[in-house]
């Protein structure tokens, strides 16, 4: 299936195709969920996808997973070479030893993206190290735009759209802060074993709840109403962020949409489970059951093949009946 994919991108380099081989790795390894939704793509878009995505994993590995004794200041240093390696092969260089840089800065240069999404995305990254929690959803939008819209953003030009990009681009934007979002839910418990507390505090506080019941409740696995209900405001939170993205998959090429499409409602249906659960995120993980997920995948399959054989049928001359 890679070598497919990168013969359909065009992909011929040896050293390109191993590092965009990668970032597939990466994102097959750490994004069960969106790899899943990256296969219904064409083939020619996938390896662009895992590239975007394998070098934001990356980042991330750096920032939470690198070494577990690792230092903040050594976190840092690590932060401040990667980002040194890519700001070098945007501009048209070839780092060694950096295979998620140079398959994500030819991806850049393929679909002309612009480096400020990167720049936005690496001053998040940097941010993790220092910041753990946010006052207000705005300071917590603030981050995410760096950690999430840009990612969006960057996905625009490799999915191609129907309306002018810039139109399209809050709904990007949105998809990948609801995204997000809905990690910061699940996650909850893992964040806060971190020493991280993504959701504000203006919207605990509004239920009574702070870091230190949080904690409590982590640690002695003890539900409290107050929490269940701060919960459940992040959950309203977050669908309100599909709703606003919603309008922009109709806007992206038909045969993107399946992918998207897919990955959008695979996300929400972790929202679901959430809610099933009662909002237990502190003391278990929420997993989408798979047999939930592979019907939604059913259905973006079926999606797929509908959206080729319009395009099929859309570039098949026809006869002169005149």
């Amino acid at each position: 299936m890679t070598r497919r994919e990168l013969d359909a991108a065009g992909i011929t380099d040896p050293s390109l195709r191993a590092a965009y081989t990668r970032c597939r790795q990466l994102n097959a390894r750490h994004g069960r969920t969106y790899f899943l939704a990256t296969r219904l793509l064409p083939a020619d878009r996938r390896p662009a996808v895992h590239a975007l995505y394998g070098f934001a994993r990356h980042a991330d590995d750096i920032v939470d997973d690198l070494d577990a004794d690792a230092t903040a200041a050594e976190r840092a240093a690590a932060l401040d070479r990667l980002d040194t390696h890519l700001r070098a092969a945007l501009a048209g260089g070839r780092p060694a030893g950096e295979p998620v840089v140079l398959a994500v800065a030819d991806t850049a240069a393929r679909h002309a993206i612009d480096p400020a999404h990167f720049t936005d995305f690496m001053a998040s990254m940097r941010s993790d190290l220092t910041v753990t929690e946010y006052a207000t959803y705005a300071d917590l939008r603030a981050y995410m735009h760096g950690s999430a819209a840009v990612i969006g953003l960057q996905m625009l030009p490799v999915l191609g759209t129907v309306t002018a990009r810039a139109t399209a681009a809050p709904h990007a934007a949105a998809l990948g802060v609801a995204f997000q979002l809905t990690n910061f839910l699940r996650d909850v418990g893992e964040d806060l074993d971190r020493g991280r507390v993504y959701l504000p505090a203006d919207l605990l506080a509004a239920h009574g709840v702070d870091r230190a019941l949080l904690e409590w409740s982590r640690r002695t696995g003890r539900h409290d109403p107050r929490i269940t209900a701060a919960l459940r405001a992040a959950e309203d939170l977050t669908r309100s962020v599909y709703r606003r993205a919603a309008p922009g998959l109709a806007m992206l090429d038909p045969v993107a949409r399946p992918c998207i499409r897919t990955a959008y409602v695979l996300y929400r249906n972790i929202l679901d489970t959430i809610r099933e659960g009662g909002h237990a995120v502190l003391h278990r993980r929420a997993v989408v059951p798979r047999r939930r997920r592979a019907a939604v995948a059913a259905g973006g399959l079926t999606r797929v093949l509908a959206a080729r054989l319009r395009a099929r049928r859309a570039h098949i001359p026809r006869e002169d009946t005149g």
